[in-house]
């Protein structure tokens, strides 16, 4: 690799030890290498006797500001020069610095007390807690092969989430991994944190959340929302968030799902593991391809994207002592679906939930595209015969009303037939009835939330779909759980109502008596 002009040299000659032996940190010489050049987040470093093997981690030994830097190998130059990326800052890293070979890939701790604690892609803990127990912990490499096919059991089954509109139209897989696929500002963190509200609570097994190159602030929110209600102790962070090195937000998915293997593998628990946003991890193999040189694909990924993204999600798999389910959010560039990453992503899932932006103006959330989300769960063999007829009859409703929103904009409704009328009303109670408050958005609605059970969800649209509802303003259906909170609304509408009659009889009686008194008078004066 050329030098560059910002590159730092020192004094040393390059291929010299910059004043320290290795015998001082126990090191002996065939594991002590010394940077030859720096690029960015590259560095090329020489190891005069052993070279060091594809990803192992070395750290940087120096008297400078770059002590303690750690890089990833990937890649041999020649038969005495590896190129490696970084993990950490490599800010004041010179030509002719020390690098020690750890002789292994990067490894993290894996363990029951990880539980309840925020770590960073080194597995080491960033929450300023006591970190007693945790360094003596087993290690485990973040690079191990996907389980064998042998191991995977060949029977499905659904993910309970409680929002209704996913456990009708667009059901998740236990084991599976379901996507969120929205551009920027359309709820796709927000509908993460529901699902950790949701499901996190009842589910008996471990939760992971890991954030990759999102912001340092939702990290914060995570861990005090999780703490709020009271599941942090069953669940494990893990952060490489968007002000770290591309390198680190490439490996810290890894790192979580090492975790979450052990918690399958050893626990023989259930893992939800959630990721937020696997966008970030593409991005980050993409600025790490061009610093490596590499030439890019189409629309400038990574010419190595399928198998990069392939080594991560084909490690989320169920086993015959445990499952790993997952649901990651998707940053859609431009809300082209067409994109590269999208659709490489689309291929290892087994839902895809649409966020669309259209019914976000509409504030009609969470903002889910019923015609664009689909599921490989929603099979009569699956999920039953009439959950299958009901979302297929949601969907072919809301389908038939799609095609004629041309013709009502231009139009109008009264312009259609009675039958069409049936249909675009049904269609607009289904659109609202699948609206539902969030509880982690309760002090933006002042709307309580609502965790619906499917059955409840079925029977609603049942309901909904045979009309029986003709009589109810659609309003009414906006932002409700099941059928029990319309019930409930219609019934304090019915009291307050009641009140109001009451009052106003009052009023009435009480001016019938004033206007009685002043009769009275002007009759005693006329006398």
């Amino acid at each position: 690799m050329t030098d560059v002009s910002n590159e730092v040299v020192s004094d040393a000659h390059p291929g010299t030890a910059p004043g320290v032996t290795a015998d001082d940190d126990g090191y002996d010489d065939s594991h002590v290498g010394y940077v030859a050049s720096v690029r960015g987040s590259v560095a090329e470093i020489r190891f005069p006797e052993r070279l060091a093997g594809i990803d192992h981690l070395v750290e940087v030994s120096t008297d400078g500001p770059a002590d303690g830097a750690a890089l990833e190998v990937v890649a041999h130059i020649d038969d005495t020069t590896v190129r490696a990326v970084a993990l950490t800052p490599l800010r004041g890293l010179r030509r002719g610095d020390r690098v020690l070979d750890s002789g292994s890939p990067l490894t993290v701790p894996v363990g029951d007390e990880l539980r309840g604690r925020m770590f960073n892609v080194f597995g080491r803990s960033i929450d300023r807690r006591d970190d007693r127990g945790l360094d003596e912990l087993p290690q485990r490499s973040v690079h191990r092969p996907p389980v064998p096919l042998m191991r995977r059991p060949a029977t499905s089954e659904t993910f309970r989430t409680g929002i209704k509109i996913i456990d009708v139209l667009c059901p998740l897989e236990r084991g599976g991994k379901a996507g969120l696929f929205g551009g920027a500002g359309v709820g796709k963190t927000v509908l993460i944190m529901e699902l950790v509200n949701n499901v996190v609570g009842a589910y008996e097994g471990t939760s992971i959340f890991c954030g990759i190159g999102e912001r340092n602030r939702e990290a914060e929110e995570l861990h005090r929302e999780l703490t709020e209600v009271d599941v942090l102790d069953r669940s494990v962070l893990v952060f490489g968030q968007m002000d770290e090195q591309p390198g680190a937000r490439l490996r810290v998915g890894h790192t979580a799902l090492t975790m979450a293997e052990w918690f399958r593998d050893e626990r023989e628990q259930d893992v939800l593991l959630l990721i937020d946003n696997i966008f970030r991890f593409v991005q980050a193999g993409a600025e790490v391809s061009a610093l490596l040189g590499q030439v890019p694909s189409r629309l400038g990924y990574q010419p190595d994207l399928a198998s990069s993204l392939a080594a991560l999600e084909e490690r989320i798999a169920t086993t015959d002592s445990g499952a790993i389910t997952s649901v990651q959010a998707v940053y859609v560039p431009a809300d082209d679906f067409t994109d590269p990453a999208a659709v490489h992503v689309f291929g290892h899932l087994s839902a895809s939930i649409v966020l669309s932006r259209d019914r976000a103006s509409r504030g009609l959330y969470p903002a889910i595209d019923a015609l664009r989300s689909d599921s490989k769960m929603l099979s009569p063999l699956i999920v039953g015969e009439r959950h299958y007829r009901i979302a297929r009859q949601a969907r072919e409703t809301l389908a038939a009303y799609d095609d004629l929103e041309d013709v009502i904009s231009m139009l109008g409704v009264e312009e259609l037939s009675k039958h069409d009328q049936q249909i675009v009303a049904r269609a607009r109670r289904l659109e609202r009835f699948f609206t539902q408050p969030f509880h982690v958005t309760e002090q933006f609605t002042d709307r309580p939330g609502r965790l619906v059970d499917l059955d409840d969800a079925l029977d609603g649209c049942e309901r909904i779909l045979a009309d029986e509802f003709d009589d109810v303003d659609e309003g009414e259906l906006y932002m409700i759980g099941g059928l029990d909170d319309l019930d409930d609304e219609r019934g304090e509408h019915d009291q307050d109502d009641a009140r109001d009659d009451e009052r106003d009889d009052a009023e009435r009686d009480e001016n019938g008596r004033d206007h009685g008194d002043v009769t009275g008078d002007d009759g005693g004066r006329a006398a």
